[in-house]
């Protein structure tokens, strides 16, 4: 046996994840390095990096649900939904959530990632054949992976090559799955064309409607309602609670017999443990807020419109959003993650999208609307961006 001295002259012992530290060096000279960074509790930097579009998460109401619902449920929901994971909460939210966005039932998630791929493995299968956006978030992503199913992808926001794809398959149980508003340039889905493309073939048509949920539709109904797709017996949808609810968790909405469905069959919901009290009763409050206040989904889309106008105005390259994000062009990896560095030191939070995050390799700043954003926090924000936009933006 090597005695100690023996063993350290032989060099660096070698371990199994030697290989990360190759990995980390790639990614620093990428300018790809994420870091975590704590926020604090009360902050006075102006948060246009988060997605609580509609200004509800601290809403006192919403606080004081999430805080009634762990005292008296308990702060976890100590097992899965089919064991002990539901509460009266998990019912009343799925009732009134699927009532509000005009599904016939909804069925509750701890993450709107999870309620992504619930629908996806639950609804698709190995004969089955996913047609997928190239710009979908990784959720689906993942959600079409975990299938089984042949997945073919089609260039983004082209329901032509939706129609093309599935006439080549034709008979075959078909599912067509699209972001309702994308995440990185805030664009909107053509729901009505994909709607028609899938109906002409038999297809069911599954849709995330993350941030579109609060922000679209009559009152903040969400993109499928406001495309008159709601309720419709061939169509899911997919959202989280974490946005314009502005608590945690997600939900699948449909046909009952889908929900059903996915009761017995999706993994994420079956072996999961269910949504905590808390998120369940601060989401419950912050949708009867919703319902009391039709106007919130109108002001976070003029906040983003005002943003995007301003911006572009004074010569920055953004995409005009169609719900509350609000995406302006960065010339670099590099120049993105200084310029949002920047603003952060001007006491501006904004989001920095880079690679491998943003399909077609470009990278952004990301600003989220809020409906709560007052003139001066949108000046303030216009401004902190133009001063510190680096050269070529």
């Amino acid at each position: 046996m090597p005695q100690a001295d023996e063993t350290r002259a032989a060099g660096p012992r070698r371990t199994a994840f030697d290989w990360t530290e190759a990995e980390a060096r790639r990614r620093a000279q990428a300018g790809l390095v994420r870091t975590l960074r704590p926020r604090e509790a009360v902050s006075d930097l102006l948060d246009l990096a988060g997605n609580d579009y509609l200004g509800l998460t601290r809403h006192p109401e919403v606080t004081a649900a999430a805080a009634d619902a762990a005292r008296r449920w308990g702060a976890g929901s100590t097992g899965s939904r089919l064991v002990t994971g539901t509460t009266a909460l998990h019912t009343r939210l799925e009732r009134e959530l699927a009532a509000f966005c005009g599904f016939e039932a909804a069925l509750v998630f701890s993450s709107g990632y999870t309620a992504n791929l619930a629908a996806l493995t639950a609804l698709g299968g190995r004969d089955s054949l996913v047609v997928s956006d190239a710009a979908n978030h990784a959720s689906i992503v993942d959600g079409c992976r975990l299938a089984r199913a042949e997945t073919a992808v089609v260039p983004h926001a082209d329901p032509e090559a939706v129609r093309k794809t599935l006439e080549a398959h034709p008979g075959r149980r078909a599912l067509v799955v699209s972001d309702s508003v994308f995440s990185v340039d805030g664009d909107k889905a053509p729901l009505t064309a994909l709607a028609g493309a899938c109906r002409a073939h038999g297809a069911g048509l599954v849709v995330d409607d993350a941030h579109g949920f609060g922000v679209l539709g009559d009152g903040g109904r969400g993109a499928l309602h406001e495309a008159g797709l709601a309720g419709d017996p061939d169509v899911v949808a997919t959202l989280t609670l974490s946005k314009s609810l502005g608590s945690q968790g997600g939900a699948v909405l449909g046909p009952a017999r889908v929900i059903e469905h996915l009761v017995n069959a999706a993994r994420t919901f079956i072996f999961d443990t269910g949504l905590a009290p808390a998120a369940t009763g601060g989401a419950l409050a912050a949708l009867r807020l919703i319902e009391a206040a039709p106007r919130l989904a109108e002001q976070v889309r003029t906040v983003a419109t005002t943003l995007h106008g301003r911006l572009t105005e004074a010569g920055l390259t953004a995409a005009r959003p169609d719900a509350a994000v609000v995406s302006v062009r960065a010339p670099s990896p590099e120049a993105a993650l200084r310029w949002a560095a920047d603003c952060r030191e001007l006491g501006l939070m904004v989001g920095c999208f880079r690679p491998p995050s943003v399909p077609d390799g470009i990278s952004r700043l990301r600003l989220t609307a809020r409906a709560d954003l007052s003139a001066a926090d949108v000046e303030r924000a216009v401004g902190t961006v133009l001063r510190t936009a680096p050269e070529g933006a």
